[in-house]
């Protein structure tokens, strides 16, 4: 009865969220410049637009919708996989310092290495893959004891003090850089969408779709992983390697979305809080309606930052962090 319960709950709200992203796409198929009126934009989309429409729909607006959208859904999924195995609410791929460790990686790559443009989008996920793994590798050596296991607390302290520390290397590495490309590592750090063009799409796709029902699948390891260790083993659940397997998920996630996005924080915060809030703490339940959460957030907050000023808007990054930061310090001081 319970279950049956949850499970319709879960599909209203699934619904809504559904309805809120497709508002958002809507408006950002829209509004901005070169707006297109309701008519225009279901002509063009039909086929029958000029060819400015078909330019700023199909080749500048969409895929960029497409990029924050899964983004958002990206950063969601790993921020409740990483609160689930460190049993910490506060845990967020920004936060702990995977993104800084993802960012030092993107940085090192396009200011020193050549850069081929037919596979830069498909290279750039990787890359920060691997710099984000080792953060996280660091991370987890510095939090964990022997004695006690993973310390929830300290791995928040431990990965803030990384996200610092990497943040200054970050500074070092773009100080003798030439000024357009350091322009661009600018930009990263503001969390401002600039991988807007399908080829970043196609690059990001692969890494949400199979991730996600790989995590739905381990919805019960992490059930257990997130109440204690000892129920964990005593459930039958591989702690150990279930842990590393689902860390390597999330690191995945977030480096993948960052490449695209740039350093975008609290997303991963927000999004699994809210889900819960609504539904609960069990993981086949919430983290859906977690990803459609961090999905629609990133997208509203980069549609109204994109026409709140001209010309170039605010970047997303910025307009995440203007809600994410006051609410991190309300769960900091509830928890």
């Amino acid at each position: 009865m319970i279950s049956s319960t949850k499970i319709q709950k879960q599909a209203v709200v699934l619904a809504i969220l559904s309805i809120l992203i497709a508002a958002t796409i809507a408006a950002g198929m829209s509004i901005g410049s070169g707006a297109l009126s309701l008519d225009r934009l279901l002509s063009t989309l039909m086929g029958h637009g000029t060819v400015k429409e078909n330019l700023v729909l199909f080749s500048i607006r969409l895929p960029r919708i497409a990029v924050t959208l899964l983004a958002g859904m990206a950063l969601a999924l790993s921020g409740s996989i990483l609160q689930g195995i460190t049993r910490n609410d506060l845990a967020d791929p920004g936060v702990v310092g995977i993104n800084a460790g993802a960012g030092v990686a993107i940085s090192a790559f396009f200011l020193y290495f050549p850069l081929d443009p037919e596979t830069f989008a498909y290279v750039l996920p990787l890359v920060a893959f691997g710099g984000a793994l080792v953060t996280a590798a660091f991370i987890y050596l510095f939090s964990y004891s022997k004695a006690t296991g993973l310390q929830p607390v300290k791995l928040v302290l431990v990965g803030a003090g990384f996200a610092l520390a990497l943040s200054g290397l970050m500074i070092v590495l773009i100080s003798s850089a030439d000024h357009r490309k350091v322009d661009f590592i600018a930009k990263w750090l503001a969390g401002n969408i600039w991988g807007a063009d399908w080829p970043f799409v196609w690059s990001l796709m692969p890494w949400v779709a199979i991730l996600l029902p790989y995590t739905l699948y381990k919805s019960n390891a992490l059930n257990l992983l997130a109440m204690d260790e000892g129920i964990a083993i005593g459930a039958g659940v591989s702690v150990g390697r279930d842990r590393l397997l689902l860390l390597g998920t999330a690191v995945a996630l977030a480096a993948a979305a960052v490449s695209v996005t740039g350093g975008i924080a609290f997303v991963g915060l927000m999004a699994p809080h809210i889900a819960k809030a609504i539904i609960g703490r069990r993981h086949q339940y919430y983290v859906p309606l977690a990803v459609l959460m961090g999905g629609w957030l990133l997208l509203f907050a980069d549609t109204v930052g994109r026409n709140l000023v001209d010309p170039s808007g605010i970047p997303a990054g910025i307009m995440v962090a203007l809600i994410g930061g006051p609410y991190f310090l309300y769960l900091l001081l509830k928890k």
